[in-house]
């Protein structure tokens, strides 16, 4: 079995889209898949039109190994993301009897009228299997490799803590960080040549500025921590031979 475990995040929604709302779920889910050993290789943006969400969704499932897909599966009009996941895969969508029940009790416990809106988030793929929802109760899904989460971040972290234990787990890649007192094109070539001798090793540079003092972060990231440290030793010294008087940063991401 391949070490290397990948997969995709499809954010959903106009809002995103239009900067109304701005997206908090893609860092929470790249970190916590990263800690799992599995490595977020692509993200998607796609407004509330079943057409593209299905385009997406299928592109996406057949490259990677899972799909986190965010947002859509609210109350209101707009929330087509169950809808939508089902027409991907080729399959029927109905209310899910025991969501159905809990989301009725719920509501009419709280003095709210279960109505056709509230109730639609008890509508689940066939032959999906549920993600609870600690938090309000309407649960996310998976099927296949997909799995459909909430745009709320607090509920959407619940949910991918519920699921997490169904993932096959990687080699978790480490990081570590140089904060090098010089711009980018003083480094480049130097960082550029030991990329050439680490290919297994990623590295990224990342230009900062402060108080009028600009720098940058060199960033490396393994899932070998030996050939980690050697090639942090070596692009710390190259930035320490070309002036950038370097310290090493708090791990990064």
């Amino acid at each position: 079995m391949s070490d290397l475990v990948t997969a995709a995040v499809l954010v959903i929604g106009n809002e995103i889209l239009s900067g109304r709302t701005q997206d908090a779920n893609v860092a929470f889910l790249g970190k916590s898949l990263n800690d799992l050993g599995i490595r977020l290789k692509e993200v998607r943006v796609v407004s509330d039109e079943e057409a593209e969400i299905v385009d997406a969704v299928n592109a996406l499932r057949a490259r990677w190994d899972y799909v986190f897909t965010t947002g859509g599966i609210g109350p209101t009009h707009d929330d087509i993301t169950a809808d939508s996941i089902a027409a991907a895969f080729g399959v029927g969508i109905d209310y899910h009897p025991e969501v159905y029940r809990k989301l009725k009790e719920n509501f009419e416990s709280r003095g709210f009228e279960a109505n056709e809106a509230r109730m639609r988030m008890a509508r689940v793929p066939d032959g999906a299997q549920l993600i609870d929802n600690e938090i309000s109760l309407a649960p996310g899904f998976q099927i296949g490799n997909v799995f459909v989460l909430a745009g709320v971040p607090s509920i959407a972290r619940a949910m991918f803590r519920g699921a997490s234990h169904r993932l096959r787990r990687g080699k978790v890649v480490l990081s570590r960080s140089i904060r090098v007192m010089t711009g980018e094109g003083t480094i480049a070539r130097a960082l550029s040549d030991l990329q050439d001798q680490y290919r297994d090793v990623e590295m990224g540079s990342y230009p900062w500025s402060l108080d009028g003092t600009y720098g940058t972060s060199l960033v490396l990231r393994a899932t070998d921590p030996d050939r980690l440290a050697e090639a942090f030793d070596k692009v710390f010294a190259a930035a320490a031979e070309l002036g950038g008087t370097p310290s090493e940063e708090e791990t990064a991401g």
